[in-house]
């Protein structure tokens, strides 16, 4: 019924192993396999990914959870409970800062952190060419710098940011 339908091995699985990734990216029934933001930058290994594995690999590249972080996938389950509908107790971040919820600013200083820069410098070069934006629900505001760092050029930042600031149809804050 929905031939356009394909699965995705989700970042939710906290593949941080990277043979478990490979496994992973093996499976023939996963389009795409997301590998924990922590595995972003080994490119020693990544490297040696055949063609047809790095098609099938989709990046995280604005992840602000601690890196060191240990509770990411009990995090993951909590808040996929609760996007369920189902009674979940509340998930609460013990990394430092964690409190303070999603920061880009913060994402942006993560080791695993992947720019626009990075993509168009280290990552196509590679051969890989799927990325991956978090952060949907985060509201208006910080999705425009989503998109002013990831597909504007920065001669446009400002202009673009003046023109949707000064625009009343649009609701950022």
């Amino acid at each position: 019924h929905y031939p356009q339908l394909y699965f995705v091995s989700s970042t939710t699985k906290v593949l941080t192993d990277f043979r478990d990734f490979r496994k992973e990216l093996e499976r023939e029934e996963f389009s795409y396999v997301v590998p924990d933001f922590r595995l972003n930058r080994r490119f020693d290994r990544l490297g040696t990914l055949p063609q047809a594995e790095k098609d099938k690999v989709e990046f995280l590249c604005n992840e602000c959870c601690d890196f060191g972080c240990a509770e990411r996938r009990a995090c993951y389950e909590a808040v996929s409970r609760q996007n369920l509908g189902e009674d979940a107790p509340e998930h609460r971040c013990a990394a430092p800062d964690g409190a303070q919820g999603y920061r880009f600013s913060k994402a942006m200083k993560n080791p695993g952190f992947i720019g626009a820069a990075d993509i168009r410098d280290i990552y196509l070069p590679m051969g890989f060419s799927h990325f991956k934006i978090e952060g949907r629900t985060l509201g208006s505001a910080v999705l425009l710098e989503f998109l002013l760092h990831y597909l504007t050029r920065p001669e446009y930042h400002l202009p673009v940011r003046e023109e949707i600031y000064l625009d009343g149809m649009l609701d950022l804050f």
